[in-house]
């Protein structure tokens, strides 16, 4: 297959503040680049769902010009206007969202749920509005626990960093493969999980993921955790839901969600004191970037670095200028071309590649951030471990995950329990599945998927949980 050629356009949007306009020679694009081309040939379906990575497109809403990424037209609904709310949590722009994976109920009603695509205000880490997509699901199936129906705010893992990747178009397009971007909704078994539970569901898209005017700040720990409880806040709003100001709120997510949903209990008594929180599930949380950095690469995730970059270095000055300093043509270049792709792009054109052959000295980036104070500083800040979490948590890891490294993981459960929290740590016991090919990372997602919606179904029934705290220590 030949590589499609798209256009890049400007859109109307809220950019952030200093947002850059353009680049200067030698330097990384100082906005989000629209289009980009990559070789992807047939034999990657099969891997990519293999794998279980990745999302995609829709149609429309608002008049102004279509952003294409990867051949795929991205839907007018995901430009922002140019104003925005000031509370967070409004929801400011719906539309009905039709499942790619529905069936019809003997009711009449789909199963399993009726889905809405959601615009809504949170805010970043630099303190300034930003728009966030997402969607909510009404479920067919009851609720039968105590209360009226809970909430569940989902955060998807990986997705990649292109706005073909959002999760919320992953609902509507469950894979997509057009010769320039491979997308597989791996998220929705999971929420499917849960709304066969009776629980609604929302999913966040997370800032500039879906939603045109920035670049996705893949794992940015204040922009993810405002992100997700604002999806939490945006749910009572959607018309036709029938959760209310007094159902059960869990939050959950796996890799990326997970240490969304770590932050997002750790800031919620600050940032959303009114969404009182009966559970959260975190599986494989990068709660410590620096070793995370280490274990993507060379790994078959590597791309997953150019992302993290990409993201720190648009909402970072210093890391932006160290990013300048160091990173090498080829490395600007991979950088680019990655800011537009989904997880099965990255893994075929970046899989294993060793972060050393971006950089004009040929350390690794991790070296490199390792050596500069402004960058460490960065990475300490996005530490997830150092607040304690509102209600009850549940970690879960693979003990042989080498991609988000069990060590760190379990480190955020033994730091929470110092604090007094009530955690749930569970260490998957798993074979080595193969030395970072993602295996080990990805199989414990599916392999104790049913013990977390377990769990968290019985924290939105009211059912107290019991801290496993008094054995972690001792435990891998």
């Amino acid at each position: 297959m030949s590589p499609e050629s798209t256009r890049s356009c400007s859109v109307r949007g809220t950019a952030r503040p200093g947002a850059r306009g353009g680049s200067g020679p030698g330097r990384l694009p100082r906005v989000r680049r629209r289009a980009g081309g990559v070789r992807v040939w047939g034999l990657a379906v099969a891997a990519a769902a293999c794998a279980s990575l990745c999302a995609v497109p829709a149609s429309a809403a608002e008049g102004s010009e279509s952003v294409v990424s990867r051949g795929v037209t991205i839907p007018e609904f995901y430009n922002p206007p140019s104003e925005l709310p000031d509370r967070n949590g409004e929801l400011f722009r719906h539309e009905p969202l039709p499942l790619g994976l529905s069936l019809p109920g003997l009711d009449g009603r789909p199963m399993p749920g009726t889905a809405t695509r959601l615009m809504y205000k949170s805010t970043d880490s630099d303190g300034s509005p930003v728009a966030v997509s997402g969607a909510y699901i009404e479920p067919s199936a009851e609720w039968k626990g105590d209360g009226p129906r809970p909430l569940v705010a989902l955060a998807s893992g990986t997705m990649g960093q292109g706005d073909q990747c959002a999760p919320s178009l992953a609902l509507q397009h469950p894979l997509t493969l057009n010769g320039q971007t491979v997308s597989v909704a791996y998220e929705d078994l999971a929420i499917y999980r849960l709304l066969s539970k009776g629980a609604a569901v929302v999913v966040t898209d997370y800032a500039g993921l879906g939603a045109t005017d920035r670049l996705h700040t893949y794992v940015n720990r204040v922009d993810q955790a405002h992100a997700l409880l604002d999806a939490a806040r945006a749910a009572r709003s959607v018309p036709g839901a029938s959760v209310t100001p007094g159902s059960r709120v869990g939050l959950y997510g796996y890799s990326q969600g997970g240490g969304a949903s770590a932050a997002a209990a750790e800031l919620q008594p600050a940032y959303a004191p009114e969404i009182e929180l009966a559970g959260t599930y975190s599986g494989a949380p990068p709660a410590d970037l620096t070793e995370v950095m280490k274990g993507i690469d060379g790994s078959a995730l590597a791309g997953a670095l150019g992302w993290s970059v990409n993201g720190f270095a648009q909402s970072d000055a210093d890391v932006r200028d160290i990013v300048d300093a160091n990173v090498n043509a080829t490395g600007r270049d991979a950088l680019r071309d990655i800011s537009t792709m989904c997880v099965g792009d990255a893994i075929f054109r970046y899989g294993f590649t060793q972060s050393g052959k971006w950089t004009e000295s040929g350390k690794s980036l991790g070296e490199i951030i390792a050596a500069e104070p402004e960058a460490r500083a960065v990475l300490d800040d996005q530490r997830v471990g150092d607040r304690r979490p509102a209600g009850p948590v549940r970690v879960a890891t693979g003990v042989q995950d080498d991609i988000v490294p069990h060590e760190q993981a379990r480190r955020l459960a033994v730091d929470w329990c110092r604090q007094g929290a009530n955690v749930t740590y569970e260490g998957i016991e798993l074979p080595n599945l193969g030395d970072k090919l993602l295996t080990n990372h990805l199989v414990p997602l599916i392999t104790d998927q049913g013990k977390a919606v377990s769990w968290l179904t019985d924290r939105l029934s009211g059912d107290a949980a019991a801290s496993g705290c008094a054995t972690l220590p001792g435990r891998r």
